[in-house]
Order: structure tokens, then C-alpha cells, then sequence
């Protein structure tokens, strides 16, 4: 009996120590983690404290995890954004609530083609709020950095939909192709268009060349890398947002009314030189016709615009599968009538991560998008809808009298004005501008544009602790677009020549034509990349990456066009039905290759040294055999002062680092085959059309950075600060040779020039969470010193007759170059003492320009440089904040020091010929002693004629690019996670001196750009 006892008593103890030892080997622990309004978030990785062990949060923000024995049984909790955190699990439950952190040093940025550690970056990196970017309307992502990133300036081309938007970091680099490099999801592309603006996940900015030079050829412009949302682990997670907007016209000029109109003409008619002084002038006898409007034309063209924008996507997936599936649609009604200036987008992603095994995971990441606008004249370009709009007189209607001869149903506009019969015409004291709303009307520029852009993957890992890696990718960008111009016959027919092709047909569009171009673009890009990742004695950390990268473009376009169709309806406009005479076709095709190996490796101690090199070889096929190859190189280096022993004590420095880097980057954007000399055959007769330059090469820019990095009060203060200098040399030019030797033949390109930029760059960032009332400011400064250092030796300068512009050494890129304004004459003595030879009669009213050679007469040798279109000072200030479950934003964004040829000021204000113009007109010199700034009224030349600095306008402005108030509601009860309901407002205020319609306007001469409208959105998103 007592045997078995012993047996029993054995076999419960031997039961108790396994089932001990089972329950510690197996301790299972659960909980939720939240944020600091009590929130779920999902994705959080849960750790077991010093090992692989780990998990992640689901939608929920539920986990579970076994703890392995032998070792810490603690666990810790880390997300981007929140402070990490250890704890203890109190038996199997432990619940946790995550604060941000203002500044996270161990936050992982995309870098290129790895990730690094925010605190081992030693290179000039930026990154944009994405919390920020999901307050601001944009259609275009780019937009997204426009007042984000010190350094980095942005600005829409003009306000039309579907315009493009231009990015410059740190400065105008070069002469020809100035355009940044986006990588988004390791694929190169130059433009973003397609994005949908909810798919973006992070945006960073490698400013520096240090950072840079891994991307080698075609980073010198800089380089902004673009990682999209991922798929997360848990149950599907759906979110729904839409939004509808109005948008207006704003800061519109005060145009002359009729009244106003004919009392100035009048005057003008008086001042000009063969007109009797008691004679009463035409605009004084037009007084008594009935037939006169009194027409606001920009209150005529400008209307509301609509827009509406509709996203959608749901998210979730498993341990070893995560998906993500969205779709967006955008659509925009311009602002101008007759809604031919709109655009429409749609957008489709599918992304898909696998973890195979343990250590071999694939994913796909697929986007399809079609873009069509209808394309409208936007920036003072023929047929110039806006510019005419200005010049148009006002005493002319929109549309015809129907009792008028020329007035017929298809075409019931006016246009030449007051047809008088066949013996007199049309009255041509009133000019013959066009009417901007027929313009519009007969409008028909469709373009569309279909675009599969994405990569697949395969990743795996060598080694059990995944310290290295192999990632190979195959990357897509493929476009496919179609442009259809039809352009309609209309207007008045003015040709009296007998001769006349076409008789009887309106002026505009002579004949009826068709445009049509049809193109296709293919890139790929074959990545392959090892990553070795460790960290050893806990000590020392080494991150190196070697790679090759193989990409390949191929583009090819077809178009033709015909004139005189007989029927112009949308049936019959297609090249079929036009004449046969006049036909015109084309075709081309080019193709390019670029080659490359890189390689990088970053060393880090004890986090308080960090040092970077890179190295990566390009081989294009844009240049020659003896320059096929580019070498681009970068060191950099940094110091964590706030990690060494003697900065303990100096508690209110949360951390402080320098930073020093040094790197090259290369610009190959030059066109195909350049090198190679040029050649036609006719007849069987060779000539040449250009010759070629087997030695030309890539554009070399080098750069040099110094950075300090400073966080203080617990980092809920953090300020970066930067001076740069950045040097671009071999610039690519285009040179002419002698006529009178090789005859006319296209320019050739050769390596010559050299441009630099330098400045300061600040940034500023405040968060205060500790309240209710929660709050981030972020703000940033930066200035810039644009100069040309070096030109060709035949290329004294390079002048541009169209923008009025010349770059020379010494001066900024494209600096304005004209005659100096220096007031009004008042007397005619004034004008005798200033001018020993009148040779343009000059008279009292007249504008007085400086001699500066002082040889008593003004002509081209008094030229100067009068302007600068490089802005020197770029700003931004964000706000965010919230109280429960109210949010409120702003943002405030300009620029300074920049200046832009108001060429619309010229032509509507000191014209000669009868256009309208704006009512500071009536304040014009009228005696001696009433203007030193504006000159008399005049049909003659007053020097307004003139390219001078009376149209170089300071063109910097302060904006408010965007402000909203939102409200989330609380409705899990049924069913919906959470529902924010939101009103925004974009460019509702404009502070500038700027007279032309729009300072942002990019155009170095503004001939009546499409402004940049106010608009009020109110939108919805829901989390189901």
C-alpha cells in the first residue's frame, strides 16, 4: 500500500513538473494596445526583449504571444510614431496605451534601395508629415511637398486641371532638364500624375548629393522616394473617403468698363501725333450708337468649378499573406465656362505581400491608372483664352445681334468688331482681338492617357537571424497616350483677296484642321540588391548593400493631320474625312539603356558615430564610346553629441547631432544619341544635319553639406539646420557652328558651363501632447544663391528673345535683360538734357529709361539684367491640432526675392493698339507733375513698347494653401469603426504685389496664365 503511495505521490509529482515546466515554456500572453485617446492600433510589433520572438497588433489592436524560455519575459512595444516601451506581462494579460514621440531617432526611413535608422542618417534627408499630407486636397502628389521640406520648392505650372506641378531642390541646377528623379516603390519614374493621394504611406527627400548618389546619373536634380501602403495582418479593414469642392477665380484685375473704355481711348486718340487737338475722335462719337455692350469679360469666362473625388480600399491578410486592394476616381470642372478645361482619373492598386517560408517572401505592388483632360490655353499660349479675355474692349458683346448679316446659329459670337458692309469692313478702332468665350466654345483638345506603372519581388533571407539579404525586382512604368486637337472653323471672314484658298471662312482656325498623335512609352527596370544588416557586441552596427540595376526605355509615336473637312461634327472628325490636300504624317521611334552597379555601407558605433560611402557606375547609351561610363562617389559622417558621457548632465538636450557629407550625382537628360553625327539623303545627295560629339558626357554636380540636428524638452522641440554648396559642372550646351562653313545645320551639343547654388536651410517642429488639447507646429526656411560660373567659350551668354530673358557668368540662370526704367518725362527740357540724340522722339508723358553708357540716346547698348526668376527665399509654416474628437490645420506657404515679365501688364497697359486695360490706367500722366510711373495715353510708341523693368514685377506672395476643421464621430455601436466628417479650404488668401492674375505661375513670362482658384471642399471617410 505504501508502495503505491509512493507511486501515486511519483507520479503527481512528475505531473506537476511537466505540466510547470509546459506552462513556462508555453506562457501565453494577450492584450490590447492603444494610443493615447484610447484608439486601437493595429500593426504594432510586439517583441519578446531580445529575441526574434514576435508578433504584431491586428486591426483591434489585439495580440497574442508565447514567450520562449531561458530567456527575458518581457516584452516590448514599438511603431512608428510612439515612444517603444517594455513591460512586464502580469500573468497573461497585459494591456498597454503607446504616447507619440516627437522626434523618433528610431524611426526607419526609406533611404534607397534599403532603409536606415533616422539616427544613423548623416546625409541631408527630409521627410513629409504624412498626417499632414492627408489634410491637403491635392490631385497632384507632388503637391504634396509644397511648403513640407525647407529647400524644396514647388508650385503649379498654372491652375488648370491637369497641369502639371514643377519641383525644384535647392535650386535651378542646370540649363536644360532640371526635373527631380521619384522612385516609388523602387521604380524610377519622372512624374507622379497617376498617384492616388491616399495610396502614398511615406514621402522622403534626399536633398544631397551624399544621399543622392546612389541613384548616380539621374540624381542631381535630387531625389524623392515614394514607399505606398502596405497590406496588414488582420481582418479586412475597409476605408471610404469622398469629397466635392467649388472652386472660384481670385485676385482677378479691375478691368476698364465701357465707360471707363472709351473716356481712355479717347484721350489716347488725342495724345497720339497727326490727330487735330479740337477734333472729335471715333471712341468720343461712339458714345451715340445703341449698339455698344458694356461686357466684364472675365466675369464672363470665369464660372465655378466642381470637383469630386471618391477613394476606396480595403486592407487585411494573415500571418504569412497581406493584401491591399484601392481604387480612386477624381474629377474636376475647371473655372473657366463651357467645361472644356476638365479633368478626370481614375486609379486602380492591388498589392500583395507572401511570406513563403520563414525567410523567402514575394509580393506585387500593380497600378493602373487613366487620366483625360480636355485641354484649354493656359498660359497665355495660342489661342490665349485668358490673355484674351484682358485685351478684349468692352463695348463688345459676347454673342451677335441676330438681325446682324454675319450672325449665324452655329456661330452666334462676335468677333471682329461692328461689321460696317463690304466697302468699309469692320471698324478697326476697336482691334482685333478674339472672343475668349467662342474661343472656349470651339475648344476640342482632348488628351488621355493610360499608364501601368508597379513592380513584383522576391525576397529571401540567408542567414537564421535574416542579417542578409538577396531582393531581386522587376519594375514596369508603361504608358499609352492618344492627343485629338480638332480645331472648328469660326469667326468672321476679314480676307477680301481674291486669291483667298478658302473664301467665306471664318479668320480663326483657317481652314478647319485635325491633330492626332497616338504614343507609347515602356520602361523597365531589372533591380537586383544583397543587404547585410548587424549588429555585433551590441555595439557596433554595419548596414551594407550591393547592387546592379539594368533599365531599359523604349517610345515611339505616330501622328498625322488634315485640313478642310466639309462636315466638322464629332463623326466626322477623324483623318479620313479631311481634304487631300495638305496631308501630314509622322513617325518616330527612340530607345535607351542605362547599366549600373552601386554598392553602399554604413557604419555606426555605439550610436554615436555614424559614417556612409556610396559608389555607383553608370553606363548610358546616351553618350559616347569614350564617355560611356559615369562614376558617382559620396562620403558622409556624423557625430550623436548628445550620446556622449559628458552630455549627461545636460538634460534639457534630448539630442544633438552634426552631420558632414560630400557626394557627386550626374543628369543624363539630354536626347538620344547626341553623340552621333546627323545625317539626311535626297536625291541621293547626303547632307549633314548635325554633327556629333563623340566625347560630350553627363552633367557632374558635387555637393557639400553640413547639418546639425538638435531635439530638446524630451524631443518635443526639434530643429535641423543645413549649408549647402552645390556646384554643377560640364554642363550640356547646344553650340552653333559658322553657316558660312558648314552651312545651316542643327546646333551641337558639348560639355561647357558650369552653374551653383548655395544657401541655408532651417526646419522647426514643436509637438505638445501632454493635454487634451494636442498640437504640432512644423515650419521651415530656406534661402538660395543662384549664379552661372561658367559658359562656353564661343557661348558668351544665351539669350531668349520669347521670355526676354539671358543667361550670362556672373548672374542667375534665365535673368531678366532689358532697358532700366528710371520715371516719367516731365518737360520737354528733361527730355533734352537727357537725351543728346532723340533718335525715338521721344515726349513729356513718355517713359525714361537710364543711359547707361551715356551717349545721349537710348538703344539696345542700355540694356542690363533687370530681374531674377530663381526665388531666393522659400518658406512654410503647418499647424495641426486636436481636441477630442474635433481636429483642426492650416497651412501658409510662399516664397520672396523672386521676380516674373508681366507680359499681359505690357500688352493691356502700354500698348499702342485699342486693347482694354486695367483702371490703374486712369491715374496715367496727363501734364507735368500727375505720374513718374505710369506714361501718357497714347496709339504712339511712349516706351511702353519697350522690354524694360517696368514689367519685371516682384512676384513673391505668402498663401494660405490650405486650412480644415474636422469632427470624428464615435459609432462602433453600429457597426463602423470611426466616421470624420470634414470642411476644407484651399488658397483663400493671397498676399502679394504681383499685378498679373497668379504669382505662382512657374512661366519665366507671363502672358495670362490660368490662376490658381479658391476652392471649399466638404468631404466624409469612413473606417468600416
Amino acid at each position: 500500500m505504501k508502495k503505491n503511495r509512493r507511486i501515486y505521490a511519483s507520479l503527481v509529482f512528475l505531473f506537476l513538473a511537466i505540466t510547470g515546466f509546459t506552462s513556462y515554456a508555453q506562457t501565453k500572453v494577450t492584450g490590447k494596445v492603444t494610443d493615447e485617446t484610447n484608439q486601437p492600433l493595429p500593426g504594432v510589433v510586439v517583441m519578446q526583449t531580445n529575441t526574434q520572438n514576435k508578433t504584431s497588433t491586428d486591426e483591434s489592436g489585439v495580440y497574442v504571444l508565447t514567450l520562449q524560455p531561458g530567456s527575458a519575459q518581457t516584452l516590448t512595444f514599438s511603431y512608428i510614431g510612439y515612444n517603444a516601451t517594455t513591460l512586464s506581462p502580469a500573468g497573461g494579460s497585459l494591456n498597454i496605451s503607446l504616447k507619440p514621440s516627437s522626434q523618433s531617432l528610431n524611426d526607419v526611413v526609406v533611404v534607397g534601395y534599403t532603409s536606415q535608422k533616422k539616427a544613423s542618417i548623416t546625409g541631408s534627408v527630409a521627410t513629409v508629415d504624412m498626417n499632414d499630407l492627408q489634410k491637403t486636397r491635392i490631385v497632384d502628389v507632388a503637391q504634396a511637398l509644397q511648403g513640407q521640406v525647407a529647400g524644396v520648392f514647388v508650385a503649379a505650372n498654372t491652375g488648370a486641371p491637369g497641369d502639371g506641378i514643377k519641383i525644384r531642390i535647392r535650386g535651378e541646377g542646370t540649363l536644360g532638364n532640371n526635373d527631380v528623379l521619384y522612385v516609388v516603390d523602387g521604380v524610377p519614374t519622372r512624374d507622379i500624375s497617376f498617384l492616388n493621394q491616399s495610396d502614398v504611406k511615406s514621402m522622403t527627400v534626399l536633398k544631397d548629393a551624399a544621399a543622392g548618389a546612389i541613384y548616380g546619373s539621374r540624381a542631381a536634380n535630387g531625389v524623392v522616394i515614394i514607399t505606398t501602403v502596405n497590406g496588414k495582418k488582420g481582418k479586412a479593414n475597409i476605408n471610404v473617403e469622398y469629397f466635392a469642392g467649388f472652386h472660384q477665380a481670385t485676385n482677378l484685375p479691375e478691368m476698364l468698363n465701357a465707360d471707363q473704355y472709351l473716356t481712355v481711348k479717347d484721350r489716347a486718340w488725342h495724345n497720339t501725333l497727326g490727330n487735330a487737338a479740337n477734333a472729335i475722335s471715333p471712341y468720343q462719337a461712339a458714345r451715340s450708337r445703341t449698339d455698344l455692350a458694356d461686357t466684364d469679360w472675365l466675369n464672363e469666362l470665369f464660372e465655378t468649378g466642381k470637383s469630386k473625388n471618391l477613394q476606396a480600399s480595403v486592407n487585411g491578410g494573415s500571418d504569412d499573406v497581406q493584401y491591399l486592394i484601392s481604387t480612386g476616381y477624381y474629377k474636376q470642372d475647371g473655372i473657366v465656362v463651357q467645361n472644356h478645361d476638365g479633368y478626370e482619373r481614375f486609379n486602380f492598386r492591388s498589392n500583395v505581400n507572401a511570406n513563403v517560408t520563414d525567410r523567402f517572401k514575394v509580393g506585387t505592388n500593380l497600378q493602373l491608372s487613366f487620366a483625360k483632360q480636355d485641354k484649354l490655353s493656359s498660359s497665355g499660349d495660342v489661342p490665349g483664352v485668358i490673355r484674351h479675355a484682358l485685351l478684349r474692349p468692352p463695348v463688345l458683346g459676347v454673342y451677335k445681334n441676330v438681325t446682324d448679316p454675319t450672325y449665324s446659329a452655329s456661330n452666334p459670337f462676335t468677333d471682329l468688331p461692328f461689321y460696317t458692309g463690304n466697302n468699309n469692313g469692320w471698324d478697326k478702332n476697336f482691334e482685333f482681338s478674339s472672343n475668349p468665350i467662342a474661343i472656349v466654345n470651339f475648344t476640342n483638345d482632348k488628351r488621355k492617357t493610360f499608364q501601368t506603372f508597379g513592380n513584383i519581388y522576391a525576397e529571401y533571407a540567408f542567414l537564421s537571424d535574416k542579417s542578409l539579404t538577396f531582393r531581386s525586382s522587376v519594375g514596369v512604368d508603361i504608358s499609352f497616350s492618344h492627343n485629338k486637337n480638332f480645331a472648328q472653323n469660326f469667326g468672321d471672314d476679314n480676307d477680301n483677296n481674291p486669291d483667298e484658298l478658302y473664301p467665306g471662312k471664318g479668320r480663326n482656325n483657317k481652314p478647319n484642321n485635325l491633330d492626332e498623335n497616338r504614343g507609347e512609352v515602356m520602361n523597365f527596370t531589372f533591380t537586383n540588391t544583397l543587404n547585410y544588416q548587424k549588429t555585433f557586441a551590441q555595439k557596433h552596427n554595419v548596414n551594407f548593400l550591393l547592387g546592379a540595376e539594368n533599365i531599359s526605355s523604349k517610345s515611339s509615336a505616330i501622328g498625322g493631320s488634315r485640313q478642310n473637312f466639309d462636315k466638322s461634327s464629332s463623326g466626322f472628325q477623324y483623318l479620313d474625312y479631311g481634304s487631300l490636300t495638305n496631308i501630314y504624317n509622322s513617325g518616330s521611334a527612340s530607345e535607351f539603356n542605362l547599366v549600373s552597379f552601386f554598392g553602399s555601407g554604413t557604419y555606426n558605433f555605439d550610436n554615436k558615430y555614424f559614417a556612409t560611402a556610396t559608389l555607383r557606375a553608370d553606363g548610358s547609351s546616351r553618350f559616347g564610346p569614350s564617355n560611356k561610363w559615369g562614376y558617382f562617389p559620396s562620403a558622409s559622417a556624423g557625430w550623436m553629441v548628445s550620446n556622449e558621457s559628458f552630455m549627461k548632465d545636460v538634460k534639457w538636450i534630448s539630442e544633438l547631432k552634426l552631420r558632414g557629407s560630400w557626394g557627386q550625382a550626374g543628369n543624363q537628360e539630354i536626347p538620344n544619341n547626341t553623340y552621333q553625327t546627323l545625317v539626311s539623303e535626297s536625291g541621293g545627295i547626303v547632307n549633314v544635319v548635325r554633327y556629333g560629339n563623340p566625347d560630350v558626357k553627363w552633367e557632374t554636380t558635387t555637393q557639400t553639406n553640413f547639418g546639425l540636428d538638435l531635439g530638446i524638452l524630451k524631443n518635443k522641440l526639434s530643429f535641423t539646420a543645413d549649408y549647402f554648396i552645390k556646384k554643377t559642372d560640364d554642363i550640356l550646351l547646344t553650340v552653333g557652328l559658322p553657316a558660312v562653313s558648314v552651312g545651316v545645320i542643327d546646333r551641337t551639343y558639348v560639355n561647357a558651363g558650369e552653374v551653383s547654388n548655395k544657401g541655408f536651410e532651417f526646419g522647426l517642429n514643436f509637438q505638445n501632447r501632454d493635454h487634451a488639447f494636442k498640437y504640432n507646429v512644423n515650419a521651415n526656411i530656406a534661402t538660395l544663391t543662384n549664379r552661372v560660373n561658367k559658359l562656353q567659350e564661343f557661348v558668351k551668354n544665351i539669350n531668349d528673345d520669347q521670355t526676354h530673358t539671358r543667361t550670362a557668368v556672373g548672374q542667375p540662370i534665365n535673368s531678366y535683360f532689358g532697358l532700366l526704367f528710371d520715371g516719367i518725362y516731365q518737360t520737354p527740357a528733361e527730355v533734352t538734357s537727357h537725351l543728346f540724340s532723340n533718335a525715338n522722339g521721344a515726349l513729356p508723358g513718355d517713359i525714361k529709361f537710364k543711359d547707361l553708357n551715356g551717349d545721349g540716346q537710348i538703344n539696345a547698348d542700355d540694356r542690363t539684367f533687370i530681374g531674377n526668376p530663381v526665388p531666393k527665399l522659400t518658406y512654410g509654416f503647418a499647424f495641426s491640432s486636436s481636441f477630442k474628437k474635433f481636429d483642426f490645420s492650416f497651412l501658409l506657404q510662399g516664397v520672396q526675392g523672386v521676380d516674373r515679365y508681366n507680359d499681359l501688364k505690357q500688352i493691356i497697359n502700354f500698348d499702342s493698339r485699342p486693347f482694354n486695360s486695367m483702371t490703374s490706367v486712369l491715374d496715367s500722366w496727363n501734364g507735368p507733375g500727375t505720374s513718374n510711373t505710369l506714361p501718357r495715353l497714347t496709339f504712339n510708341n511712349n516706351g511702353g513698347g519697350n522690354v524694360s523693368s517696368v514689367f519685371v514685377e516682384d512676384a513673391s506672395y505668402l498663401r494660405l494653401k490650405n486650412i480644415e476643421v474636422g469632427y470624428t464621430f464615435d459609432v462602433k455601436k453600429i457597426g463602423v469603426k470611426n466616421v470624420r466628417l470634414y470642411a476644407s479650404g484651399q488658397n483663400l488668401f493671397t498676399v502679394t504685389n504681383y499685378t498679373g492674375l497668379d504669382p505662382e505661375s512657374t512661366s519665366l513670362i507671363d502672358k495670362g496664365t490660368y490662376p490658381q482658384s479658391k476652392a471649399f471642399i466638404v468631404g466624409l471617410k469612413i473606417n468600416l
